[in-house]
């Protein structure tokens, strides 16, 4: 299936009915369609073909919407790009990716609105790529994962039946459509479905409880970190912002399985948790009518397969992403006779219940997003006077865990912020440079970085 043929029964089924509440604008099903249509045919007529690529680094906008649904019509195959990345994480996405066109402003495509609005040709069919999702790699060199018109309705339609999606929902979206979660589970299953959505630019505390009493969702997608902060809203206000809801999803990080207790002594509501990354979409669900049981990421979702090898989780399923771009050594290191090695550590309980217990490499994530310490790592020992450097995490309560530098050699602690916050996304610096006399290494080199001392620094919150 491609992903026209599943959204047509909304974008041209449903073409009169409200789908999108942006900025205090409505649009229909209907407008969705053509402006992405005008989008099509405005990038055909500047000179992109299907297979090229189109770069895309816009926060959360109808924009983006345009773009993207422009791109799974033509072929053109969509990258989106971390709206908090610095030019040095940009600059390696461009040189693997080479973009024919590269969007950072909607001024780019303004030229879009005299076009045509009706869909213009293309031969698509499942296994035809759609976009390229970069994820971090373990050496720090980012990877790009090619996901495909399979996989992304292969994942909109296990979620739309396990979470039991219909177009009488109403989905409250903070997350950004960069991002897998935004992209893969908010966005696809709400046109899937047709139901309606309001989507937020970001996540804003001070403004959750009215988003949630003018809107009144029954749907709402988020990250441990969002959950978290809705915690510090009062009981009374809490209940209310939650009377028409059906459904709080959680993803992207581990959701504590304190948070969630707390959440349902609040709200009401018991947060269902799931498992997925960029490579595979989503894997596994608790469950929306059984037990949603605390620490866990639930079970299988239908047509995915799942194995315990050595501890570490691997998959199989047409959820799961071909290969990365223009990497075929990372790809064949990532599948073993058709499984795909996820790289977490998980297991499963006697009745199917997987637990995750952290990655075999040591990816931090932090809010929902990525770091790999060999990034930050490889940038500090390009610095004058670094001599060693190891990055680990440390507990946060609001981020779930957050990197720290250990640094040796003679070094500013202050100059290499200043370098990493110019270098790096936000999210990636260290929130400490702690010094040492040297990094605990085993006799074979190794960084061991449990040995490393504790920093003293208060947790976040």
């Amino acid at each position: 299936m491609t992903i026209p043929s599943l959204l047509d029964a909304s974008l041209i089924g449903g073409a009169g009915r409200p789908a999108l509440e942006w900025h205090g604008q409505i649009l229909t099903f209907g407008d969705l369609e053509s402006r992405s249509n005008r989008t099509a045919r405005f990038l055909l007529n500047s000179g992109l073909e299907p297979g090229d690529r189109l770069c895309v680094q816009l926060p959360n906008s109808i924009e983006f919407i345009d773009l993207y649904l422009a791109c799974v019509k033509t072929g053109i195959l969509f990258v989106p790009v971390n709206v908090l990345y610095r030019d040095r994480e940009v600059s390696h996405i461009l040189s693997n990716a080479e973009p024919k066109l590269f969007v950072t402003d909607p001024a780019q495509i303004a030229g879009a609105h005299s076009f045509d609005p009706t869909r213009p040709e293309a031969r698509l069919e499942t296994s035809t790529p759609t976009a390229i999702v970069y994820t971090s790699g373990t050496t720090g060199a980012s990877k790009g994962a090619v996901l495909t018109h399979g996989n992304w309705t292969a994942n909109a339609r296990n979620l739309i039946e396990a979470w039991r999606i219909t177009a009488e929902d109403r989905l409250l979206l903070p997350l950004p459509l960069f991002h897998v979660h935004g992209l893969g589970n908010g966005l696809h299953c709400w046109l899937a479905s047709g139901c309606r959505l309001r989507l937020l630019e970001r996540f804003e505390h001070a403004k959750a409880a009215a988003e949630f009493l003018d809107f009144q969702p029954t749907l709402f997608f988020g990250v441990p970190a969002i959950y978290l902060r809705l915690l510090d809203i009062a009981v009374e206000t809490a209940r209310r912002m939650s009377a028409h809801m059906r459904l709080f999803v959680s993803g992207s990080a581990p959701l504590p399985a304190q948070v969630l207790e707390d959440f349902r002594a609040r709200y009401g509501h018991t947060i269902l948790e799931r498992y997925g990354m960029s490579e595979t979409l989503m894997n596994m669900s608790n469950p929306y009518g059984g037990e949603r049981r605390p620490g866990t990421v639930g079970m299988p979702l239908p047509n995915v397969e799942a194995r315990l090898i050595d501890g570490e989780v691997q998959l199989k399923g047409p959820n799961v992403f071909p290969g990365y771009w223009r990497d075929p050594q990372a790809t064949a290191e990532a599948f073993d006779d058709g499984w795909f090695k996820t790289g977490d550590m998980a297991t499963c309980s006697d009745d199917g219940y997987y637990t995750l217990h952290g990655r075999r490499t040591d990816l931090i994530i932090s809010g929902g997003f990525n770091i790999y310490p060999r990034e930050i790592e490889e940038l500090l020992l390009e610095q004058p006077g670094v001599r060693e450097a190891a990055v680990a995490a440390i507990p946060d309560r609001i981020r779930g865990e957050v990197p720290v530098a250990y640094v040796a050699g003679d070094f500013d602690a202050a100059h290499l912020e200043a370098v990493c916050r110019h270098e790096l996304a936000s999210f990636k610096l260290p929130r400490e440079f702690i010094k040492v006399d040297t990094l605990p290494r085993t006799a074979l080199g190794k960084v061991q970085k449990h040995l490393l001392p504790r920093p003293s620094i208060k947790q976040q919150g």
